[in-house]
């Protein structure tokens, strides 16, 4: 499935880094106009090294949940290590949003990584006293890899999911179901 953003414009915050970084770069390869928002500056600066971005800011007061937005949707990616009551506020604001937003034809959805192995999931994670018992919970037995959650997030963005507002899409290998 070919995904094309050309013409569009996509705001990636937390780009520095991990999920968001590569979410900017798979933004820009798509076609869209990437504008990119980090609490570091050094991480933006080797950022555009990779990829065409339209715009930076280094900005500390921001926190490390990642927002990505276009002309026509919103999405928040949930930050694995914050508490569960933030995680559930945040599901109750994408489904208002959805509500709120749809009239004007902005979607809004959020997507729900399990453990991810991003440069800090992957230090964190390895070792195997500490991810036996997270794995053991997992069906699919695995922890998600970066491309895994930046490849939800393009498709919730592009035109293939233009009927997807208020969605809580997992990307956990099964966790939920448990």
């Amino acid at each position: 499935m070919e995904i094309k953003f050309n013409g569009q414009k996509a705001l990636v915050t937390g780009a520095g880094r991990g999920i968001g970084r590569e979410t900017a770069k798979m933004l820009s390869k798509c076609g869209a106009t990437t504008y990119a928002l980090s609490r570091t500056e050094e991480h933006l600066k080797t950022l555009v090294e990779e990829i065409v971005v339209k715009g930076m800011l280094a900005d500390k007061r921001h926190g490390s949940i990642v927002n990505i937005s276009s002309q026509a949707s919103l999405i928040a990616l949930k930050n694995h290590g914050v508490y569960s009551s933030t995680k559930g506020a945040l599901d109750a604001l994408t489904r208002s949003m959805a509500l709120e937003l749809g009239p004007h034809g902005i979607r809004v959805n959020c997507v729900n990584p399990t453990v991810v192995l991003t440069e800090m999931g992957i230090k964190f994670w390895t070792d195997p006293v500490r991810a036996g018992p997270m794995l053991d919970r997992i069906p699919l037995k695995k922890f998600a890899e970066v491309e895994d959650v930046v490849h939800s997030i393009i498709f919730l963005l592009s035109d293939k999911a233009n009927s997807t507002t208020g969605s809580l899409h997992m990307v956990d290998g099964g966790t939920l179901c448990c």
